[in-house]
């Protein structure tokens, strides 16, 4: 399969929400491992704020957007009161948000595809470690997170609790 990275441009905008909801109802007829809701999380604001900020990069396979994900530097509020492997500011790290695989795309490898990208992106970049929250029944997610050397820090509460999502695990990659 032949794959392309790229920042997501202004014109991915509309695909990115399609491929969100189709996610989302992916999910709802499926195990919702994630534990997201239509139009809740992810939704196009995600993609905008991240396409605005040049956090956003997608992998493109057979010219559609297969996935994509967010890389920036802005921790989750629960993030400070964790016991992280590396101890530096968040300008040296890269946080992993909104990773999305299109309904179309899974099981073809492009979240290890997309994993390998920001990792090797993040020490081109010098960065020193990325971080990252999974809720805690995403067991897919986990493995997938396992399997690429992250390392498992501790559990937290985001906040989330009203959507049913009490505990997210905390991961590290250090670089």
């Amino acid at each position: 399969m032949d794959l392309i990275f790229e920042l997501g441009v202004t014109s991915d905008i509309d695909e990115l929400e399609l491929l969100y909801n189709n996610l989302n109802d992916y999910l709802l007829m499926h195990t919702n491992y994630p534990g997201w809701i239509k139009d809740i999380y992810p939704t196009r604001k995600n993609a905008t704020e991240g396409i605005s900020s040049k956090t956003l990069f997608v992998i493109r396979s057979e010219g559609k957007i297969a996935g994509s994900i967010i890389l920036n530097h802005q921790p989750e509020e629960a993030y400070d009161d964790a016991d992280w492997l590396v101890e530096t500011t968040y300008d040296n790290i890269y946080v992993i948000r909104t990773f999305v695989i299109h309904p179309n795309f899974m099981g073809k490898g492009i979240g290890n595809a997309l994993l390998n990208y920001s990792i090797e992106f993040a020490k081109n970049s010098g960065i020193k470690t990325i971080r990252l929250d999974v809720y805690e029944k995403n067991i897919p997610a986990i493995k997938l997170y396992e399997k690429n050397g992250f390392i498992y820090t501790g559990t937290v509460d985001l906040g989330l609790g009203n959507y049913g999502l009490k505990w997210f695990r905390l991961y590290e990659k250090i670089i």
